[in-house]
């Protein structure tokens, strides 16, 4: 554990890079299986480069709001416009921040890129990515925040994990009529 510490608080821009090209591209795999309801081949090869450099580039994104936003609350608490945080009562101000504020932005910019590694324009369901900011992603990130920060772009990584998920769900194909 102590080499990974090690390695994201030197390395933060890189190491979150990394994180989420190898767990955001795996999200995206299962994410294809959910929709077509069998693990195959999901994607080309050069597909599959152009999806995690997709996410290294959100990565960077999230990286630097991550840092932002903290920032962020600290300053409305430093000028009392926030009571004094710490703890849960911090990592919820902080998420409620980051995703009421990045997140809308984030889930347009992913869909983007999306759309351009598919060659073809598919804004079908966003308004589910909008809502997932409410429901799934401020409690996701209240716990992130509430980690260590060397702890915390990798506990997101994992949650774009998640996030193949939901979209798989979302965007699932419906079941042959027998």
């Amino acid at each position: 554990m102590q080499n990974y510490i090690e390695f994201v608080t030197t390395w933060p821009i890189v190491s979150a890079m990394l994180q989420f090209a190898v767990l955001g591209t795996f999200g995206d795999v299962i994410a294809k299986w959910i929709i077509e309801s069998r693990v195959s081949k999901p994607f080309g090869f050069a597909t599959l480069l152009a999806k995690m450099l997709e996410w290294a580039i959100l990565a960077v994104l999230i990286k630097y709001a991550f840092t932002g936003f903290a920032g962020f609350v600290d300053s409305l608490v430093q000028h009392k416009m926030l009571p004094e945080l710490s703890g849960w009562g911090r990592a919820i101000a902080i998420s409620t921040a980051t995703n009421l504020q990045f997140g809308p932005f984030l889930v347009l910019m992913h869909r983007l890129l999306d759309n351009l590694i598919a060659r073809k324009s598919n804004w079908a369901n966003i308004d589910k990515g909008f809502m997932s900011l409410l429901w799934f992603w401020i409690p996701a990130h209240s716990v992130t925040f509430a980690l260590p920060k060397p702890y915390q772009i990798g506990l997101a990584a994992v949650w774009s994990v998640a996030l193949g998920i939901i979209l798989g769900f979302y965007n699932r194909k419906p079941a042959a009529a027998s």
